[in-house]
């Protein structure tokens, strides 16, 4: 992985998808086109380098954030703790940028490698740094360092967004040794701190993902929050965190540094407190995954993307999410439909005319696009329960006797876009691929198969596999009118076992897979560029941007009760933006309708109800809703979003999302426990300016919003705030704040 995104129109493509292993000749001395200034340390051969004296400290720098480098006298690389001034500060080992095990660094390396002749040391040097202007504002920078007993280099990457205050950072690492070099840890990111240090991250499990902040002072010792669990690596925790300098983080203050591993694997997070500094080791999770990197090969780790602010956490969030449009989301900037899911209508019991039979009601109430969920498919293991049929993928003959066209086709001539649900990497043992290709899964040989959700993991780094998978996708995606589609995964791996990648490279399998999903995916979205995908993973796990610069949104969590949305939408919220989170109305937790409804419009709008069994009232409500979002998804899903009151163990939360030109707004109030309906306050508007209050969709019955229909400023609304028309549990409020002529 050369780049994250390489520049291709006005939005990045990827042209070298990253964490892909690729198989290169490994250049051991630096030489890269487009070049504007470099630094380099006497050519090393056998001892150690004397630092070029000229050149002896470097940056890198954002609007408001700085790395600063030094080469030491003893020719290794240093780093400057975050939060600890370089005047006057002699480098330490504890501050070397990129720490080695195994030759006198005593602490959690990031780097730990046993060389083909079985020394387990590795020392680097430094050997130059280059920096590229990629775009305006976007340059990458290389620091290359090289082992001087081995023809061993480590390329540290660094692509920095300078307006942006997002760094992008990476590792390659290669060799021309005279065998394989086993690399047992290697990070993709390790910067250094000051010692006082907070740390913000995000426990969880299914149906409470995201769920559980934790807010904590690192103190001596080391904090790791991982994953063991392979290709739904986030079912319990999410490879995104917060580091804070000063003190625990806060909405509109402070200094903070947003982290966000991009790798749908097993990953590690470790947080080294030596006494002295802390460092920060990402990365792929060096458990049970040795990888043997045989000379010419470059080992590429996953991204690491660091977004800085040094005003709090919400305009973190804001610098994160656009980024995230640009170059982290596909379509980062075009409003999504709203979707009509018939799972809670039909559940696996349909045929043709009962899904066309509910088509007219979805039109009805406004929906744009129909998804057909689980069942379609299998014939002589027929998908009527989660039993059997996956792996199977013809549709069914009894329930589509004409495939899945005709469905497409109707819901088209009823103005309805067309979704399918695919489960491509996953089998069921009563299917007939399983019955064909037993040796195809994961597993380990002599044991009992360990089933969840009845099913076993296809082994993606098998190529017949691969192959297989692709023609799942591309017929089914190739169907004429599909145009949206919900990839599914609903197992992790508990037995990895490989078959194909045999007894000498079965810790491949967890890093391997990853690699051979991401090419999968890279496929599926340049083949269907004007498809729309969903990403979901029994709930959220899978919510990074590894996977998500492919997909549209994810499924943040099978739990649809709107109560713990709010707090889910939340927490997601600081690294991702609303369009990607698809947000569904359900009957979960047995909500009113109007709560259920306008906790969805703040984010990704779906619904997953059986319309035919709706009262008239909660039908107006669901049109009425669909409408209003209509009107401001732009602002909500393209705007910068401000967070007001947190939900967590509080009587209501409240945020807002302000259109980039500051002309409009919109104030979701959600109120979670009886209480005095207190004023709550819009933040990001233009202060100068007037805007008229509307609520958008009110409750049945309800009084109305004490300031509808005024013209206030700005900075009235924000300092006095709005009054909701909402202080009962479970009600809500919908505040549209649109600039007056």
């Amino acid at each position: 992985m050369g780049s994250f995104f390489s520049d291709n129109g006005d939005r990045n493509s990827l042209s070298s998808p990253p964490m892909k292993l690729r198989l290169v000749v490994c250049v051991l001395s630096l030489a890269l086109s487009g070049v504007v200034s470099s630094l380099a340390a006497d050519v090393m051969k056998g001892g150690p380098a004397k630092a070029a004296p000229l050149h002896k400290t470097f940056s890198l720098k954002t609007a408001s954030f700085t790395l600063d480098f030094e080469v030491g006298d003893d020719g290794r690389l240093y780093q400057t703790p975050i939060g600890v001034t370089s005047a006057d500060r002699k480098p330490q080992r504890i501050d070397e940028a990129y720490p080695q095990a195994g030759d006198g660094y005593i602490y959690e390396p990031a780097i730990q490698v046993v060389h083909a002749d079985g020394n387990t040391s590795t020392a680097l040097l430094f050997e130059g740094v280059t920096r590229t202007n990629e775009a305006d504002g976007r340059e990458l920078m290389r620091i290359q360092l090289r082992d001087p007993a081995y023809p061993f280099e480590v390329a540290l990457c660094f692509r920095a967004q300078r307006d942006r205050d997002v760094v992008e950072q990476w590792t390659e690492i290669c060799h021309q040794e005279s065998g394989p070099v086993t690399l047992e840890r290697m990070a993709s990111a390790s910067p250094a701190f000051s010692t006082n240090i907070f740390l913000t991250h995000f426990a969880g499990d299914w149906a409470k993902e995201m769920l559980s902040p934790i807010t904590e002072q690192l103190t001596p010792g080391t904090k790791v929050l991982d994953s063991k669990i392979g290709m739904r690596a986030h079912q319990f925790g999410n490879p995104s965190f917060v580091l804070s300098l000063c003190g625990p983080p806060t909405e509109n203050s402070g200094q903070v540094l947003a982290g966000s591993l991009a790798w749908s694997g097993s990953f590690a997070l470790a947080f080294d407190h030596n006494g002295q500094r802390v460092r920060a080791l990402c990365g792929v999770n060096p458990y049970a995954s040795a990888y043997h990197l045989k000379p010419g090969e470059t080992f590429v780790t996953p991204t690491m993307i660091w977004v800085w602010s040094g005003n709090g956490l919400g305009e973190m969030s804001r610098k994160f999410h656009a980024w995230a449009r640009d170059f982290g989301i596909r379509d980062g900037h075009k409003t999504r439909s709203v979707l009509l899911n018939n799972w809670e209508a039909t559940g696996f019991d349909f045929d043709f005319n009962r899904i066309v039979s509910l088509y007219d009601p979805a039109k009805e109430i406004g929906t744009e696009l129909f998804l057909l969920d689980d069942g379609w498919f299998g014939n002589k293991y027929p998908r009527v329960n989660d039993h059997a049929g996956l792996g199977d993928w013809e549709p069914n003959r009894q329930r589509l006797p004409q495939g899945l066209a005709p469905l497409a086709a109707e819901a088209n001539k009823h103005g309805l876009q067309f979704g399918i649900w695919i489960e491509p990497e996953m089998v069921n043992p009563k299917s007939e691929l399983f019955d064909k290709h037993p040796d195809w899964v994961i597993r380990q040989p002599k044991r009992e198969l360990e089933l969840q959700r009845n099913q076993l993991t296809l082994d993606l780094t098998r190529p017949e596999v691969q192959t297989f998978e692709w023609q799942v996708i591309s017929s089914t995606l190739g169907v004429p009118g599909i145009s949206y589609a919900k990839w599914d995964c609903n197992r992790y791996l508990t037995q990895p076992g490989s078959s194909w990648l045999g007894p000498d490279r079965q810790s491949h399998l967890w890093i391997d897979y990853v690699h051979a999903l991401y090419a999968l995916m890279d496929k599926t979205a340049k083949a269907f560029p004007d498809t729309e995908l969903m990403l979901c993973s029994g709930g959220g796990g899978r919510a990074d941007y590894g996977a998500l610069r492919y997909f549209h949104e994810f499924w943040p969590s099978d739990n649809t009760d709107p109560v713990a949305r709010v707090a889910m939408q939340w927490d997601y919220s600081y690294f991702f933006p609303s369009m990607a989170l698809a947000g569904h109305v359900t009957h979960w937790g047995k909500r009113p309708m109007h709560f259920a409804c306008s906790v969805a419009m703040s984010a990704r709008f779906g619904m997953d109800l059986d319309l035919v069994k709706l009262s008239a009232g909660d039908k107006a409500i669901c049109a009425g809703a669909i409408s209003a979002y209509k009107k401001i998804r732009d602002v909500t899903q393209l705007g910068d979003v401000y967070r007001l009151e947190p939900p967590h163990d509080a009587a209501r939360g409240a945020l807002n999302y302000v259109s980039p030109d500051r002309t409009r707004a919109v104030v979701f109030v959600f109120q979670l426990k009886d209480a005095e309906a207190l004023p709550v306050h819009p933040q990001g508007l233009d202060p100068a300016k007037h805007y008229s209050v509307h609520e958008l969709n009110p409750a049945p019955g309800r009084a109305a919003l004490p300031q509808e229909g005024n013209a206030l400023t700005g900075a009235e609304l924000m300092q006095d705030g709005i009054v909701p028309c909402c202080a009962k549990a479970v009600e809500a409020c919908v505040v549209e704040l649109a600039l007056t002529p």
